[in-house]
């Protein structure tokens, strides 16, 4: 229907495409399940969208259904594109999923091995590794009007290609005490990153950078604290909507799912409707965020009084 009244919600040809990356370098913060909320989430919404997945653990994968290491092969991945340079796109990698508009790159425990091939070519003076990611999304972004990026949580050879090749960066950081102090030593160890990379001319652009809360149970006293303090520090940066811990996001998980594919609520309705407000409240902000880094969207966001 969209397709024929000509209301799909696409990007103009000559607006950037949102190459949007998921990252924190603490495992065990949501990341994966944000960045694959996101994207079907925009996906449902009517924009054209593709999903890399950058880590090894491939649990961005697992949530479309793969056994990654049983049903996948290293050539499914960016492996071969990563280690292979006469390879001009991803084009090969991309599969179709069950949500319409909505592509995969995938993953599985191979990618691992590109970390130290990189890291070892780097090493020997071949710094233009660093945008092959880059040059792989580039081949690929005039399909696409957002482009999700799932790295692994850690700052190795390809979390750095993230940071390059990303123009947004969304980072998800539970309100524990563990979980916030290792996400300021991310922010301290990101403006180092970004430092030196300036230095030899491959500094990120970043439009813009946003920090959710993710995992947030607000019955702890704690974690209400601290969802204040980040509040406070974080500013506008911070996305209002809290991504709350839910168990409605827990089985999904354990059918390998998301909470956008349910049939109905696996707990009850009243936990599956609030899980999906903090979700669409969450995905909602990052679509706003999307739609201001495009010229075509951003005096319609103005005469809505959203930008």
């Amino acid at each position: 229907m969209r397709g024929l009244f000509g209301t799909r919600p696409w990007r103009a040809p000559d607006d950037p495409c949102c190459v949007v990356a998921v990252q924190n370098f603490k495992g065990g913060v949501g990341k994966s399940t944000l960045s694959v909320h996101l994207a079907q989430y925009l996906a449902i919404q009517g924009y054209r969208v593709a999903l890399i997945d950058c880590d090894s653990q491939a649990s961005a994968t697992t949530l479309f259904g793969y056994v990654p290491d049983l049903d996948l092969s290293e050539e499914d991945t960016l492996y071969p594109f990563l280690r292979e340079e006469e390879m001009t796109s991803l084009d090969y990698a991309l599969r179709k999923t069950h949500f319409d508009g909505l592509e995969l790159i995938p993953a599985n425990l191979r990618l691992f091995q590109s970390e130290y091939e990189i890291a070892a070519r780097m090493a020997r003076g071949q710094g233009g590794l660093i945008d092959r990611l880059s040059e792989g999304i580039a081949s690929i972004s005039d399909r696409f009007d957002v482009i999700v990026l799932d790295p692994p949580p850690a700052l190795g050879a390809i979390s750095l290609s993230v940071l390059r090749a990303a123009n947004a960066l969304v980072v998800p950081v539970p309100p524990t005490v563990m979980d916030f102090s290792s996400t300021a030593a991310f922010l301290a160890m990101l403006d180092e990153t970004i430092e030196t990379l300036a230095e030899r001319g491959f500094a990120p652009t970043l439009r813009f950078l946003r920090f959710v809360a993710s995992k947030v149970d607000e019955n702890k006293s704690m974690q209400k604290e601290l969802l204040n303090l980040m509040r406070t520090l974080f500013g506008q940066a911070m996305v209002r909507t809290p991504l709350k811990d839910s168990a409605e996001i827990d089985n999904a998980t354990a059918r390998l799912m998301t909470v956008y594919e349910l049939d109905g609520p696996v707990t009850s309705s009243a936990v599956r409707n609030r899980c999906l407000t903090y979700l669409d409240g969450v995905n909602a902000e990052l679509e706003l965020d999307i739609r201001a880094m495009w010229p075509s969207h951003l005096s319609r966001l103005r005469k809505e009084g959203l930008a």
